[in-house]
């Protein structure tokens, strides 16, 4: 790799910031492109739109050295309607991704999982739930949503809820991200 050695890689590598996500770290793609940055300041990535008919699409990344010698590539699939933010995003949430593998097939960021925090985090958003799992999510909304409304909660409020949890309104509120609130409040009243 134009003199690059392992140990090369392993000090970029070093410098990337991990994610938790169910107990296991991933790197961030931005990480590993800030990694890929140290090593090769005026190397390349490009990315190729390979397939999109509007509700899905296909991207290709392609990783070279500044004298166009080719490191590594990576494909990534998105469909439009996968998760609340694929719905405006899913083109550039695909191409993050082939960016994301283009780049582990490098060596960079390959530590923690070739899998990066976005991809990780998509996959769960993807995930199929049983009746039951769903029934209780919808119960657990409800009541989280009855609780604001008998409590008062002001239009600030419920913003700053979401924008703490990333989401534009509190019916897209994950089972988790409810638990969470509910814990931190009922901590802040003391346990009661």
């Amino acid at each position: 790799m134009n003199g690059l050695t392992f140990e090369d890689i392993q000090k970029a590598n070093a410098t990337i910031k991990t994610k938790e996500i169910k107990g296991k770290d991933y790197a961030e793609v931005n990480q590993r492109i800030k990694a890929f940055r140290m090593l090769f300041p005026t190397g390349s990535i490009e990315t190729e739109m390979v397939f999109d008919d509007g509700a899905k699409c296909v991207f290709k990344a392609t990783v070279k050295t500044p004298t166009g010698m080719l490191l590594g590539t990576g494909m990534a699939f998105e469909k439009a309607d996968s998760s609340f933010i694929n719905k405006t995003s899913y083109i550039e949430n695909c191409e993050t991704s082939a960016v994301g593998r283009a780049l582990v097939m490098c060596g960079i960021g390959i530590d923690t999982s070739i899998a990066s925090k976005e991809e990780v985090e998509n996959a769960i958003n993807n995930q199929t739930f049983t009746k039951d799992e769903i029934e209780k999510t919808a119960k657990q909304k409800a009541e989280f949503l009855k609780y604001i409304n008998e409590n008062g909660y002001t239009t600030e409020q419920i913003d700053a809820i979401c924008k703490h949890y990333g989401v534009d309104a509190l019916q897209e509120l994950k089972p988790e991200h409810i638990a969470d609130y509910m814990k931190a409040l009922k901590a802040k009243k003391g346990g009661k």
